[in-house]
């Protein structure tokens, strides 16, 4: 069988690994002539790094990013809403790594061509139109800097793993149009610093109109210093507002966050400080799509965010992607057919993140924040009897459950480990 891979994301270079394990042979096809380190931190969650520790990658990331073993919520204020543990502390059997999504990628990059081979990634090869039926795809690629024909792949199966932009997606679906924005700017940065509360804790703080979100991806434990990955989350528009351009390079202005949060400090925790210190600072809009009625046309697939971008509520995005591509590789070596490979796929996967993309749109594990902004805005205000512990409970249980990951159920290891 002959697999193209559409997109080096994380989610196409995650699949190109698996289907190798499986013993079937795949090429990854990339866009951009030069793979470079986008992005700033992300967290692979422990049911996405269940299946990256099955490719054998567990220590390379954790050698790479921090395992995080705390959440806390606070208001704006500083009153801590909710704290429970993570990872590895919280009895899950592998960890949750928080990592610079460039430094997750080139070391799946990095695995891919050592165990692929250096040919098993060709850049500069953009995708223009495919042609998809049920016994075999033909794609057609480009320069995306010149234009020029990069030629054309015949394959039997076509993964699209090509981003929220997906040229897949677009030929599939031709009037879905922009993304969806609420109105919400992520301005995006890193900054060093010493420890942030236990120094392996995510924090996340504020309420929907204006939050502030951080987390360590490197760590030094001889001098203490912390590469701090931050997020600060405004509300700049309102929804349905024309989204300015996905661009994981596009300048923020530091300016704009000094006032909204100068307030913003708490015991250990100096939010002024932290982005006046910063390095640069980037800004994207908080953007989805609708879940789809199909992913799959003949024998191409969408997967990752070509099938399902979310907001980075959760964090989910990377993990769910990680997890379309076992499911996929799984299902491509143990289907009968090909055909029959992808329906099982899409049957397993679009429902269940389609779930994950719709609450997160209603606020999904952060919807305790909002809680305690609605009921509990003024300091002197009892957040015990407004806002119960039970409820904060059941809000944490209920998207862990929804996102695959409540700790009761994650203890097998891969059920994605096909034979050879």
């Amino acid at each position: 069988m002959k697999i193209a891979i559409v997109g080096a994301g994380i989610s196409g270079l995650t699949t190109a690994l698996s289907l190798h394990a499986a013993g079937l042979p795949a090429t990854v096809f990339e866009a951009v002539a030069r793979p470079a380190p986008l992005g700033v931190g992300i967290n692979v969650l422990p049911h996405a790094m269940r299946e990256l520790t099955a490719l054998g990658l567990l220590p390379d990331l954790r050698a790479a990013g921090v395992e995080i073993d705390e959440l806390v919520y606070l208001m704006k204020d500083g009153r801590e809403i909710w704290r429970e543990r993570r990872g590895l502390a919280a009895g899950y059997a592998w960890p949750q790594v928080a990592i610079h999504r460039g430094e997750l990628q080139t070391r799946l990059l990095a695995a891919v061509q050592a165990r692929l081979g250096p040919q098993a990634v060709r850049f500069g090869h953009a995708l223009q139109r495919l042609e998809t039926g049920d016994d075999g795809v033909t794609a057609h690629f480009a320069d995306r800097a010149t234009g020029a024909p990069a030629g054309r792949v015949e394959a039997d199966v076509l993964i699209a793993a090509d981003g929220i932009h997906s040229a897949a997606r677009r030929q599939f679906y031709p009037d879905e149009g922009r993304p969806r924005w609420n109105g919400v700017t992520l301005y995006r940065s890193t900054s060093r610093s010493g420890k942030v509360l236990g120094g392996r804790s995510m924090l996340w703080a504020g309420h929907a109109r204006q939050k502030f979100v951080a987390y360590p991806i490197g760590y030094d434990p001889e001098t203490g210093e912390t590469r701090l990955n931050w997020i600060c989350d405004l509300k700049t528009a309102e929804p349905g507002a024309a989204p300015p351009a996905e661009d994981w390079n596009r300048q923020g202005d530091r300016a704009a966050l000094m006032a909204p949060y100068a307030a913003w400090r708490w015991p250990g925790v100096d939010v002024p400080a932290l982005i006046a210190a910063s390095e640069g600072i980037y800004e994207f809009p908080m953007v989805d799509r609708d879940p789809l009625p199909r992913w799959t046309f003949g024998r191409t697939t969408l997967l990752g965010d070509a099938a399902h971008p979310m907001y980075p509520i959760g964090s989910n995005g990377a993990t769910q992607g990680i997890i379309d591509a076992r499911a996929v590789a799984f299902h491509l070596a143990t289907a009968p057919t090909p055909g029959e490979a992808l329906s099982r796929y899409e049957a397993e996967r679009r429902p269940a993140t389609g779930r994950i993309v719709l609450t997160n749109r209603q606020g999904g594990p952060d919807t305790v924040m909002e809680l305690a902004e609605q009921r509990a805005p003024d300091p002197a205000d009892d957040l015990d009897a407004l806002v119960p512990m039970a409820e904060r409970q059941a809000i944490a249980d209920g998207y862990k459950r929804v996102a695959g990951f409540d700790p009761a159920a994650l203890t097998a290891p891969s059920q994605y480990v096909a034979p050879r």
